[in-house]
């Protein structure tokens, strides 16, 4: 009670218990990082496979003035991390907090979003470079630092960012009122539209930006990237397991890297990195609950990640499965549609739970590459697998739509 009324106990009470939270508040989010987050490019150097579009903006990053732009290529190849990554490197750690505005899809994109919160961002004054000296690595002197001006390790350019992802989900009305808000505030505010389809962009918009085209990731970097952070996690990867990762995400790395991490919870290799002190409390778990199903406790030797694994966590369809589904669809000697086997096999799949989608994508591949069907044959066929994936994106009921596209298919093949 004698220390309630003492403030300067009450304060140094609250300083000490503060310093002793700090280090398990810093460590604890980024062990419980996702791990697309925790290997997110931290600067330009670090992304990959990108590297016209990372020299133009080394370059920009130079002379400390960027032209708006415009982001667009398939999702997973770094278009966002590239404008957070070049943020990073204009304004610093503590300047990005109030130089950057990032919306992304899940927040509003009406027309009322551009004139209130993007356009109170982009008038609001530049706020002042901090003045305090930062700690960087001496190159000349091994091992040793030094202190360097917060400006001279950042440039801290006078303009703001707004960064606009997925862009292509705006409303016209929201394009057009957007347009007028980058001619009035061009002189303090630099936009950063990211999307998937530069078709969706309205001309006027797109016109105004200099544009950068992300391209889908080559086989030898995502493969490198994955293997990378395998080694990284401590995560023991069969012969071949990161090019099936690649090769299922299909050219995506962001998928890539979450088919990885939940496959590595599978065997159990983030458990198997905890320390002794974690070993003791599962103990108590264990004695408490015998039936419960404990992940790090499989061998050692089970803990490596294995194609199969992979493939029945991305939902891939098993070569026994696809085999039935093509042998069905050639005709028998009497040249005639055999619609039971097709109806059999087909309500196989559905009652056992494969996506239409995905089968479609796996058949078309097995069609494309069957030597018995000749060209003309694949390019009737390849319109059949157009309108059903069409008609999948719009809703419709996937038993009837594969179906129908099995039927289809097998009358072109009756016509020999």
């Amino acid at each position: 009670m004698a220390d309630f009324f003492n403030l300067k106990a009450r304060q140094a009470a609250a300083a000490q218990a503060s310093s002793s939270k700090a280090p398990t508040t810093k460590k604890e989010p980024n062990r419980l990082q996702p791990w697309v987050e925790k290997y997110r490019p931290k600067t330009l150097s670090e992304v990959t496979a990108q590297d016209n579009t990372i020299q133009i903006l080394s370059r920009t990053l130079q002379s400390s003035n960027l032209p708006h732009m415009l982001f667009y290529g398939p999702p997973g190849t770094g278009k966002t991390s590239t404008i957070l990554a070049l943020a990073k490197q204009l304004f610093g750690p503590d300047l990005v907090k109030t130089r950057v505005l990032e919306l992304n899809a899940s927040d509003e994109r009406g027309i009322s979003i551009v004139r209130a919160k993007v356009k109170d961002f982009a008038r609001q004054q530049l706020s002042a470079a901090p003045k305090y000296n930062v700690m960087i690595a001496d190159k000349d002197a091994e091992g040793g630092v030094k202190q360097v001006k917060y400006r001279d390790k950042y440039p801290c350019p006078p303009f703001k960012i707004v960064v606009l992802d997925e862009a292509d989900s705006m409303t016209q009305d929201a394009q057009s009122a957007l347009r007028r808000t980058m001619e009035t505030y061009s002189k303090m505010t630099r936009f950063c539209l990211v999307c998937n389809y530069v078709t969706r962009i309205i001309d006027p918009l797109a016109s105004r930006c200099s544009k950068f085209r992300f391209k889908s990731l080559d086989s030898g970097n995502a493969v490198k990237r994955v293997a990378d952070i395998a080694r990284l996690e401590n995560v023991k990867c069969a012969n071949g397991v990161e090019e099936e990762l690649v090769r299922i995400a299909e050219g995506d790395l962001r998928k890539a890297i979450t088919f990885l991490q939940s496959a590595a919870r599978l065997v159990g290799q983030e458990g198997s990195k905890r320390k002794e002190g974690g070993g003791k409390k599962r103990k108590v778990v264990e004695e408490e609950d015998e039936d419960a199903m404990d992940v790090d406790s499989a061998p050692q030797d089970s803990r490596v990640i294995t194609k199969k694994m992979v493939q029945d966590i991305a939902g891939v369809i098993p070569d026994a499965t696809l085999d039935a589904l093509e042998s069905s669809l050639f005709p028998k000697s009497n040249k005639t549609i055999s619609y039971a086997p097709i109806a059999s096999v087909v309500q196989d799949m559905v009652a056992e739970g494969w996506s239409a989608a995905q089968t479609v994508g796996q058949l078309y591949e097995r069609i494309m590459f069957d030597e018995r069907i000749s060209d003309l044959q694949k390019m009737r066929i390849v319109a059949f697998f157009s309108e059903t994936d069409k008609r999948l994106v719009d809703g419709s009921d996937e038993h009837l739509a594969m179906l129908d596209l099995g039927l289809r298919i097998s009358g072109v093949l009756c016509q020999g």
